[in-house]
């Protein structure tokens, strides 16, 4: 299928991280862009300052008619989120439009280029935004698809420098909905195959074979980077051309060796495939994301980037967006963001904000993701959440589920073992303005915990500034 029969690309679910880079790179293209999306976000603005057409009401006269009169110029990229009910999708279908999902067309965008693929399900996005990062300042002409926005690139799109006959993309391998299996890749990682959307796949063991049939789909004298937690049946599962670098903190291939903290900084050493990494500093903290940076800092290596360039592009990798973000700190209080759903994530978190800030008094907000999630992973949060010293805790957030009966957030409430109060957004607000007992606090969550920060940056500056 060639994309360039289509002059109008009409995104259902625009917003979408995954989405907006692939409209980006529509509207990079030349492409005449269109979408709609529930509510308008920072994201969507982004969009609609880059040349797309947004609604946000489930109106298909509110496509525009030179999409809607264009039928074989006209693709529709479709998100899992929309569901079937959905007005503007009906119609679509019913008239007979071109629709693809959004992983088929990330499949047909990177068919024909060298693909660095990062699955896994916590720590694809950093790792897949440490690759792309490392060979743009490396100078390597790439292009990447991220599910975040990198702090560096201030995007989650990156484009090439120029045109390739085969080009180099890195993109992130999303596991939900199998969405990942549209790809081919030449190098693979897998961060972790612990159990999540079991909405989708019922249990763990079809979630890990989803997995393996990823891997399966390595290109030939490719390689799998695999981390030393995911299922290790996946090395078995790829080809026999296909080269296994399994990789962790120590006792691994890549490894990572003398790990410390120093003034919130993580500093390390590397030992790999024909890589060697003296002392490296990483200004995104913790302990997992060493863990990142060792499969980010390997395949890299593998295509050809020096250890120097590695070293040197690390120093200014500054994260992105909403993974441990450092949103305000005063010699008061520090405050932290991360998107964490899910208890490997959270633990992970908190454990490394317990060894950032030893010691100090740690308050977390957290908004439960999905009334499934919570189900299935209730005594997981409840353990990994308790590792804070308070924690505060608002509704679950249900994104594309509906509710389920007697699933909420005062279910995982009763098994805190934290101090803990049960509170919705506005309360948390009003309460944050009363009650300083805290030296760190942070937000964790995937909905919409989000639109607190701004607001929760801006009280803690007055009242700092009140205190001076």
């Amino acid at each position: 299928m060639n994309l360039h029969q289509y002059r109008h690309i009409y995104f259902l679910g625009i917003g979408g991280i995954g989405m907006s880079a692939i409209a980006r790179w529509f509207l990079a293209k030349g492409f005449t862009v269109a979408g709609y999306d529930k509510t308008p976000t920072p994201l969507t603005q982004k969009l609609e300052e880059e040349g797309a057409t947004i609604h946000f009401e489930d109106d298909v006269q509110l496509i525009p008619a030179s999409f809607r009169e264009n039928k074989p110029e006209t693709l529709v990229v479709l998100t899992p989120a929309v569901p079937v009910s959905h007005a503007e999708r009906q119609y679509l279908e019913r008239e007979g439009f071109t629709l693809m999902k959004r992983s088929q067309v990330l499949g047909l965008l990177t068919h024909d280029q060298y693909l660095v693929a990062v699955a896994g399900t916590h720590g694809k996005t950093t790792t897949s935004s440490m690759v792309a990062h490392l060979l743009h300042h490396a100078g390597v002409s790439t292009s990447a698809f991220l599910g975040g926005i990198s702090t560096d690139l201030g995007s989650n799109l990156l484009l090439p420098n120029q045109e390739e006959e085969r080009a180099l993309c890195v993109v992130e391998a999303d596991e939900y909905d199998r969405s990942f299996l549209t790809l081919h890749p030449d190098i693979a990682i897998v961060t972790s195959t612990d159990p999540d959307h079991l909405d989708i796949y019922g249990q763990k063991e079809a979630l890990v074979e989803s997995f393996r049939q990823f891997v399966r789909q390595i290109k030939p004298n490719g390689y799998l980077l695999l981390n030393h937690t995911a299922d290790q049946s996946l090395a078995e599962a790829v080809d026999s051309s296909v080269t296994v670098i399994r990789y962790g903190l120590e006792d691994e291939e890549l490894r990572a060796i003398d790990v410390k903290i120093s003034n919130g900084t993580m500093k390390f050493s590397a030992e790999g495939r024909n890589l060697l990494l003296p002392q490296t500093a990483l200004q995104v903290p913790g302990f997992h994301n060493v863990e990142n940076a060792l499969a980010a800092a390997q395949a890299v290596s593998l295509l050809g980037v020096s250890a120097e360039k590695i070293i040197a592009g690390f120093s200014e990798y500054t994260g992105v967006k909403r993974r441990f973000e450092k949103v305000y700190s005063s010699e008061k209080r520090v405050y932290l963001d991360d998107y964490a759903h899910h208890p490997r994530e959270i633990e992970a978190f908190l454990q490394s904000v317990r060894a950032l800030y030893p010691g100090q008094r740690l308050r977390v907000i957290f908004q439960p993701h999905l009334f499934t999630r919570t189900r299935d992973f209730l005594e997981g949060f409840a353990r990994s959440l308790s590792l804070a010293d308070e924690v505060w805790l608002l509704d679950i957030y249900p994104a594309r589920e509906i509710p389920i009966p007697g699933v909420t957030s005062a279910l995982l409430f009763e098994q805190l073992t934290a101090d803990k109060l049960l509170l919705t957004k506005k309360e948390a607000l009003e309460l944050l303005a009363k009650d300083l007992d805290y030296n760190v606090l942070a937000t964790v969550g995937a909905g919409d915990i989000d639109t607190l920060v701004p607001e929760i940056k801006r009280l803690l500056e007055e009242m700092d500034h009140v205190l001076e």
